[in-house]
């Protein structure tokens, strides 16, 4: 949104530092470039508000055909947490609705990771050292600071016989959290039943 502190006066452009700066101290290329990526930025704008429209219809269409079904019969259309995935006679077109979880992890993660600490000091020097690798491994945060939820909830899926791992574990599944919830409208098409299924891009890295 356009301001009144960011209208710039007719015959100038502002630079990166906030100086305005008349239109014919620029130099040519630049004003190219410029208005290219103005032009640019409009257009993915429509495009993105075309989506987001897309998007809301399509939600809104599938709720539809689902209220529609369960009034006619009673039953539910749709699997678990929603997802529903829905197909053209033929077997050609596919339309998926899914539901997607974002998992953190709450104040007791740092108490699994303080239990293991002392689980690998109290081992001896060598002993379970590939397990060690795999425990620091999944608790690295990486250059983005997060912590890998998949490689953390693996863990659980070790068979350590030992009470102090079986209690870490334990409050790496207190710790867990669903933090929202986001829904996915993905489309599908193929040339034959018999093939497999591509997903139609919506966005531009996959276009």
């Amino acid at each position: 949104m356009t301001t009144a502190s960011d209208t710039v006066p007719e015959g100038y452009m502002k630079d990166t530092k906030g100086r305005l700066v008349p239109l014919e101290a620029v130099k040519p290329e630049h004003l190219l470039e410029d208005e290219l990526v103005h032009r640019l930025h409009e257009a993915a704008a429509q495009l993105a508000e075309q989506l987001a429209a897309f998007k809301r219809a399509g939600f809104a269409d599938v709720a539809a055909l689902q209220s529609l079904l369960h009034e006619k019969y009673g039953v539910s259309m749709g699997g678990q947490k929603g997802n529903i995935t829905l197909s053209t006679y033929d077997g050609r077109l596919r339309v998926t609705v899914a539901m997607g979880e974002s998992i953190t992890f709450g104040p007791e993660i740092h108490v699994a990771k303080t239990l293991l600490d002392q689980l690998f000091e109290r081992w001896t020097e060598g002993a379970n050292a590939s397990l060690r690798v795999v425990v620091m491994d999944a608790f690295d945060v990486g250059k983005e600071g997060k912590m890998q939820t998949s490689k953390i909830l693996g863990l659980r899926r070790l068979d350590v016989p030992d009470p102090e791992w079986k209690e870490a574990m334990e409050a790496i599944a207190n710790s867990i959290r669903s933090d929202c919830t986001k829904s996915y409208l993905r489309l599908h098409t193929r040339e034959t039943p018999d093939q497999a299924w591509n997903m139609v891009p919506l966005d531009l890295a996959k276009a």
